[in-house]
């Protein structure tokens, strides 16, 4: 073993130099074969289909293949466990929303396997993606003011749909009844197909839900789209009102949001080369546009800036989870 001998006739000075190195080489190298991207999820779904767009591009920018493998299950967090034990060399990559990598660990606590901030390494934000508040026709209300007015005066009445306990839509619901001071129903789905088909019907009252999901029923007229959960108007839908621009609701803002992740120890100067690659992709106006037709908003950072992101929105979430009393069990 050629290498090894060469270790051993190096003076201590020198092997810490030449392992110093190492990262560094394996960087520039980077990547010398195919790259595994992760989808916790159903192929076709939202998450699904924002990382076969942005593999898409990355196999320009990396010129190497990019492989995009759906490991469903759990709420996300099977994917995202996958990842976790992979080897830290940037060659399997998780696409992650908000829930597995933000919320689920105070939504599931001990009954989570792994530890985000303990086992994965942020490595970019893709896409932040605001929820749609859709109402069905049989509720006879025209804006949020509307409908919190209705909630108000018909208290633990309305409900609302949400696809599971504890994920962003959830959320979304548990923040408007706290700004608001309204109480209403949760009741959770396994999917936008069927919570927007309730809607439609008058079964459920309204939900919370991707725009690209509702957008077909929108157009139909089978719904109708009250506002988005960020904090501004989103650029996919700009004639669709945020829910903060109504009096007393400013404070409002909450959006699902999908980054990539890497197994955590994965050497930060391949971190930082597969941030630049992504940062790159997404300047690209044919890719950002057809992440918008998605319904998300294209949000290049820094690993750094990214970091403090996760941050920040979990600081948000398990506010929200606790206040609510929100749990895997309810």
């Amino acid at each position: 073993m050629p290498f090894i001998r060469f270790l051993r006739r190096l003076t201590p000075l020198a092997l810490l130099a030449a392992l110093g190195h190492a990262p560094l080489a394996a960087a520039q190298d980077y990547p010398s074969r195919p790259v595994t991207i992760i989808v916790p999820f159903s192929a076709g779904g939202g998450v699904d289909v924002m990382a076969r767009l942005l593999a898409e591009k990355l196999r320009d920018t990396l010129k190497q293949s990019i492989i995009v493998e759906n490991k469903p299950g759990a709420s996300g967090m099977l994917g995202a466990q996958y990842v976790t034990k992979a080897e830290p060399d940037g060659y399997t990559l998780l696409l992650g929303s908000a829930g597995e990598t933000a919320i689920n660990a105070y939504v599931y606590k001990e009954r989570m396997l792994y530890q985000p901030g303990r086992d994965l390494a942020p490595v970019s934000l893709v896409t932040r993606v605001p929820n749609v508040l859709v109402v069905g026709p049989s509720l006879k209300v025209n804006d949020v003011a509307g409908l919190v007015a209705r909630a108000k005066a018909h208290p633990g009445r309305l409900t609302y749909a949400t696809s599971g306990v504890g994920n962003p839509q959830h959320l979304n619901g548990a923040l408007l009844q706290s700004i608001a001071g309204i109480d209403m129903v949760h009741v959770p789905y396994k999917g936008a197909a069927g919570q927007l088909a309730d809607v439609a019907g008058g079964n459920v009252d309204m939900t919370f839900v991707s725009y690209a999901g509702a957008k077909a029923f929108i157009e139909a007229g089978k719904v109708k789209a009250l506002a988005v959960t960020s904090a501004r108007r989103a650029s996919f839908a700009p004639d669709i009102p945020a829910i903060a621009e109504t009096p007393g609701l400013a404070a409002y803002s909450l959006e699902n949001w999908f980054g990539l992740f890497a197994p955590a120890h994965t050497p930060e100067a391949v971190l930082d080369r597969i941030n630049q690659a992504v940062r790159g992709a997404l300047q690209d106006p044919q890719l950002a546009q057809r992440l918008r037709d998605q319904g998300g908003e294209p949000a290049p950072m820094s690993v750094a800036e990214f970091k403090q992101f996760i941050q920040h929105e979990s600081k948000q979430y398990q506010a929200i989870v606790t206040q609510a009393h929100i749990s895997a069990e309810n």
